[in-house]
C-alpha cells in the first residue's frame, strides 16, 4: 500500500439506538487495526510474523452484541479511573464521594457504565506517515458518582513504523480523579495460551494487593519473587509458585512500578516476545505504572472471531497510574483540577525478530 488508509463500516446499533461504526486503519506495510466508537475498543490488530504472514494478535469479537453483554474489557478504553478503588469511595477536598461498585465491594475500571460502555464521537484522519482516529466523550458531573464535567479526547494513531500511539487529553470543571488506560488482550501467536511468551517488565518493584486486589500500600521489590521480570522470562515460568501475591491475583494481576529517569518521561515499560512467530510487542508509556494481567479469568465461556478464549489465552499490559491512588497518599496523584490538562501517551510497537 502506497499510503495509509482508513475505511468505515457499520458495526451495529446500541440498545439506545446509537450507531456504532468500525474504523479499519491500515499502514503502508499492511498492518491493520480495527477500532469501534463504542468503548473506543480495538477489535483486532493484524501484524506480520517472520514468515511474512499476517495474524490477528488481539482478543475480541466480530460483532457488537458480545461487547455489550459479556466482554471482559477486550480492547477497551478505560475511565474515568482504571483499575480498582477500595469500596468505591474516596475523599477529595474534605468531601467523601461514593462511586458505583461493580467488583465485589470495589469500583473497577470506571464503574457499571465506564468509558468502555459508551459511544464516543469519532473523527478519522490520514497523512503520508500515519492514519488515525480521534475520539471525544463528555463525562458529565455525577457520572458513576464522579464529580465534575470531564472532557476527554483519546487519539489512536497507526504509524508506518507499526506503532499504535494512544494519546490521552482531558480537562475538568471540578477536581476529580482520572486514570485512563487501554485494555487490549494480546496473544502474539494468535492462538493457544500465552504462558510460553517471554516477557520483560522494566520495574524493580510492584504494589502488593490484598485478596480483593486492593493495594496494601507502598511497594515491594521484585527481586527473589515470581514478579521479577527485569530479565525476560516465560510468563509461565513462575506463575504456579506457592506465593501469597499470586494467590491474591489468581496469577499475575498486579501494578508494576516502572523504572523512570524522570516522572512522565516516555519509557520502555515492557517487551513481550513469541518465539514461534518472531513477533515482538514493545510498550512505551509516560505513565508511572503498568498493570500486567495474565488472563486469569478467561475460562472458555467466550468465543470470538472463530476462537474460544480459554484460560490464559491473552495477556494485558495496561499503562496507568497505580490502583486506588486517591486512597493511597504515597502513590502519585491522580487528581485533575480546573485549569489543568491531563495528558499522557502510550505506544504499542510491533516488531519481528
Amino acid at each position: 500500500m502506497s499510503k495509509p488508509a482508513i475505511s468505515t463500516f457499520f458495526f451495529g446499533t446500541t440498545p439506545a439506538g446509537e450507531t456504532v461504526n468500525l474504523y479499519t486503519l491500515t499502514n503502508t506495510s499492511g498492518m491493520e487495526i480495527g477500532i469501534i466508537n463504542f468503548g473506543g475498543i480495538i477489535t483486532h490488530i493484524k501484524t506480520l510474523d517472520r514468515q511474512g504472514e499476517f495474524a490477528d494478535v488481539a482478543l475480541g469479537f466480530d460483532e457488537l452484541e458480545p461487547y455489550l453483554q459479556a466482554s471482559p474489557y477486550f480492547g477497551a478504553l478505560i475511565g474515568r479511573f482504571g483499575n480498582r478503588l477500595a469500596k468505591g469511595r474516596f475523599e477529595l477536598d474534605g468531601k467523601t464521594y461514593q462511586l458505583a461498585t461493580n467488583n465485589g465491594e470495589n469500583h473497577l475500571h470506571g464503574g457499571v457504565t465506564g468509558f468502555d460502555k459508551v459511544v464516543w464521537e469519532a473523527t478519522p484522519f490520514t497523512a503520508d506517515t500515519h492514519v488515525g482516529l480521534k475520539l471525544f466523550y463528555l463525562s458529565r458531573d455525577g457520572d458513576q458518582g464522579y464529580p465534575g464535567n470531564l472532557s476527554v479526547t483519546v487519539t489512536y494513531t497507526l504509524t508506518n513504523e507499526d506503532e499504535i500511539l494512544v494519546d490521552y487529553h482531558a480537562t475538568t470543571d471540578q477536581a476529580t480523579p482520572i486514570n485512563l488506560t487501554q485494555h487490549s488482550y494480546f496473544n502474539l501467536a494468535g492462538q493457544d495460551d500465552i504462558l510460553q511468551h517471554e516477557l520483560m517488565i522494566n520495574a524493580d518493584a510492584f504494589t502488593p494487593i490484598d485478596d480483593t486486589q486492593i493495594p496494601l500500600g507502598g511497594s515491594q521489590a521484585v527481586a527473589d519473587t515470581p514478579f521479577d521480570f527485569r530479565t525476560a522470562k516465560k510468563i509461565g515460568a513462575d506463575i504456579n509458585q506457592d506465593d501469597e501475591q499470586l494467590r491474591c491475583g489468581l496469577g499475575y494481576d498486579h501494578n508494576f512500578v516502572l523504572n523512570k529517569a524522570a516522572p512522565e518521561k516516555l519509557t520502555l515499560a515492557a517487551r513481550a516476545t513469541e518465539s514461534t512467530t518472531g513477533r515482538v510487542l514493545e510498550v512505551y508509556t509516560e505513565e508511572p505504572g503498568v498493570q500486567f494481567y495474565s488472563g486469569n479469568f478467561l475460562d472458555g465461556s467466550l468465543t470470538g472471531k472463530g476462537k474460544t478464549y480459554a484460560y490464559r489465552t491473552g495477556f494485558c499490559l495496561e499503562p496507568q497510574h497505580f490502583p486506588d491512588s486517591p486512597n493511597q497518599p504515597d502513590f502519585p496523584s491522580t487528581i485533575l483540577r480546573p485549569g489543568e490538562v491531563y495528558s499522557s501517551r502510550t505506544i504499542f510497537k510491533f516488531l519481528v525478530q
